[in-house]
Order: structure tokens, then C-alpha cells, then sequence
């Protein structure tokens, strides 16, 4: 399917969120599968797959639409850390990628990626940070992110999350 039919990658609306919203589902709920265990992602991904209009609506959100119109890769960045309104002069965030399994290992969130480190350099950021999921690690790390930790990220009061802090050089 993906490798037969085009997409383009263009800044998202708020128009998007029940499309992206549905990406992050199917996306996440298949390609963690393998990393996390079942009962951690049957509470976890309601809070994960939901897309956030901060984000869509920021002008640095990307989705990648097919020539069929369905939204098969997402993703952005801030300046903002996640969860905070923190700003540090030369950072940035990557920010919610995902991309539909049907679609993936074929250069959709490297497309994205391209796309967030562009404009990224375009607001003078030297240096971008990512929290990734464990399956998504080895993506970022052939994109010359560098491991930085293991931590927790707390999704409410009760819940918390394993994934890997790492961050990069802006290109």
C-alpha cells in the first residue's frame, strides 16, 4: 500500500485532530506492542493517543497526508519543554511522531523529521530533545539523537511511562 501510492507532508490544523488522534492509535497500539507489556499500554494509551490542539495549531506540527487523503505519519516540535511552558534559548522538543504501520520504513517521519529540524534551525534552536518510546529509540538514534537516560514520564498522579530522553545537535 504505502510504497505504491505518494504523500505530502504539510503543517496540520486543529481539523486534524480526529485523523491524528486515530494515526496515534493505530500507531502506537501496534508498534509498542512489542516493548511494553499489554496491561501498561491498555492504561497508557488513552493518554498517548490523543491529539493535543496546543500542538496542531502551533504553525510546527506536521501530519503526512496520502494522495488518497488518509494521514499516515504525524509530528512536530516546541519550545516549550512537554508539559511545561519552560523555554531554554536554543532548544527545541520533538514532539508526538508517529506513523501509521502500514507506512512504516518507508522515509514518512524522516520526511516529518526533515521538515521540524528545518524550520527548528530557522529559530536559531542549536540542540533538540526527544522522549521516545522504547520501539521508536533506534529511529531516533539513526537520525544522529544520542541516548541520554531511562526516566519515567508520569501521565497523571497514578501513572508513569518508561522511555528514553535523548537529544541531538540541530543540523
Amino acid at each position: 500500500m504505502g510504497a505504491t501510492v505518494s504523500y505530502v507532508v504539510r503543517l496540520s490544523t486543529l481539523s486534524d485532530a480526529e485523523a491524528v488522534s486515530a494515526l496515534l492509535a493505530a500507531s502506537y497500539s501496534t508498534l509498542l506492542a512489542s516493548h511494553y507489556e499489554k496491561a501498561l499500554l491498555d492504561r497508557a494509551l488513552p493518554f498517548m493517543t490523543r491529539a493535543n490542539p496546543t500542538l496542531l495549531a502551533s504553525g510546527a506540527f506536521y501530519v503526512a497526508q496520502s494522495s488518497h487523503g488518509e494521514l499516515i505519519g504525524c509530528g512536530g516540535w516546541s519550545l516549550e519543554s512537554p508539559g511545561t511552558a519552560k523555554i531554554v534559548r536554543g532548544e527545541a522538543h520533538i514532539r508526538h511522531f508517529a506513523t501509521h504501520p502500514a507506512w512504516t520504513r518507508l522515509g514518512v517521519a524522516r520526511s516529518i523529521m526533515n521538515r521540524c529540524c528545518m524550520d527548528a534551525k530557522a529559530r536559531d534552536v542549536s540542540e533538540l530533545h526527544c522522549c521516545s518510546t522504547f520501539a521508536a529509540e533506534n529511529f531516533y538514534k539513526a537520525l544522529g539523537f544520542k541516548t541520554i537516560a531511562r526516566a519515567d514520564i508520569p501521565l497523571d498522579s497514578q501513572l508513569s511511562f518508561p522511555a528514553v530522553l535523548m537529544q541531538r545537535a540541530a543540523p
